[in-house]
């Protein structure tokens, strides 16, 4: 009898070990589910978020949504379709997004607004500088003198993005490296998502510190500063922000850009490189220096522990057509009434970050 016992003892602690072993098993495998809504431009900074997102084998890529900011919504799904191309990302939906700003007419009276309320030291305007393409095929084939081996999905940014929260409660990281206006758009059509959002992670607003398009703000939430307060006021589980505050203590110099060259090797994604505003200014000028703005959110997201430094406080946006249109502000202590609480990112390892995007993984591409 004691032997009969001892053996489904035996049996039961062996089931036991079996199935903690396969939970922590499914446990590591686990990837994180992640979107990524972007004003796409080529490499630097979006282009290198999107392939280190694409390719870490701790990342589950959901789809890549198209925002007007940096580049006309058209031409980022365009250099988001090369992009996949090159490195071999067939299988990683694109979507169609917002095309304007929540305020009327942002693009076409930019001018006059330029004259009123001046510009900050950067005078990068992105698409408010540039003509609307007529097609994201019309911006593909001015950009790169070919017809495009991939095709953006058929259903529209915004809805994409509902339907996925809703598919995945509690699962899903935005990585928001553009203009709110998708997010905006997709918690005022369907507000049952917000609690369903694990988090948003930003590249945006500039708090302890000046802006940079204008003396108080940053770009991506000046862009669309009604689509950010909408964001940051939501009560979303968990805000990350990465704005100037950190941004601009990464600086990206002639030897990182060199030594990624070298990490990339010969091939298309090099020359793609070679061939933007980053890689022609440090090749005219080894004192050039720049920023990784968005490549900072997916280091993050991959590795979280790569952030150093934080403050925890209300965040919101000032929308008041002025001067300081677009500021982000931070409340440490009394904040007003409808916003929420964000982290702050104010420091991250600098060299483990440089580590990470030299990683070979995220820079192979198939064999022609």
């Amino acid at each position: 009898m004691a032997a009969h016992w001892m053996k489904r003892l035996m049996a039961g602690c062996l089931a036991g070990m079996i199935f903690l072993f396969s939970a922590g098993a499914g446990a590591a495998e686990r990837k994180e589910k992640v979107i990524l809504d972007t004003d796409m431009v080529e490499m630097f900074d979006d282009g290198v978020a999107l392939l280190m997102l694409a390719k870490s084998p701790k990342v589950d890529l959901l789809g890549v949504t198209c925002v007007t900011g940096n580049s006309w919504m058209q031409e980022g799904v365009a250099c988001s379709l090369r992009q996949m191309e090159l490195a071999g990302l067939k299988h990683i939906p694109v979507y169609e997004g917002m095309r304007y700003p929540i305020r009327p007419n942002r693009h076409t009276l930019f001018a006059l607004e330029r004259r009123q309320f001046g510009m900050g030291h950067d005078a990068w305007l992105g698409s408010l500088n540039l003509p609307e393409p007529a097609s994201w095929e019309a911006a593909y084939r001015k950009l790169y003198k070919d017809e495009p081996a991939l095709r953006p999905a058929a259903q529209h940014a915004v809805n994409f993005i509902i339907d996925t929260v809703r598919a995945n409660p509690n699962e899903v990281t935005i990585a928001a490296i553009g203009p709110c206006s998708n997010l905006a758009a997709a918690i005022r059509m369907a507000p049952d998502i917000i609690p369903l959002i694990k988090r948003v992670i930003y590249m945006g607003g500039s708090f302890f510190q000046q802006g940079n398009v204008t003396p108080s703000a940053e770009f991506n939430w000046w862009i669309d500063p009604e689509a950010a307060q909408i964001m940051v006021r939501a009560p979303i589980r968990e805000q990350i922000v990465f704005g100037l505050d950190v941004c601009e203590k990464v600086v990206f110099r002639k030897a990182h850009y060199d030594r990624l060259l070298r990490s990339i090797g010969d091939n298309s994604l090099s020359s793609m490189l070679r061939g933007t505003f980053v890689g022609q200014s440090f090749e005219k000028n080894a004192a050039f220096t720049h920023f990784v703005w968005d490549v900072l959110v997916a280091a993050a997201i991959i590795e979280p522990d790569i952030i150093t430094a934080e403050r925890a406080c209300a965040i919101d946006v000032n929308t008041q057509y002025g001067l300081s249109y677009g500021q982000s502000l931070a409340y440490p202590k009394t904040a007003p009434e409808g916003c929420q609480k964000a982290r702050i990112v104010m420091s991250v390892d600098s060299e483990r970050f440089w580590n990470m995007v030299n990683d070979r993984q995220y820079w192979t591409v198939p064999q022609k």
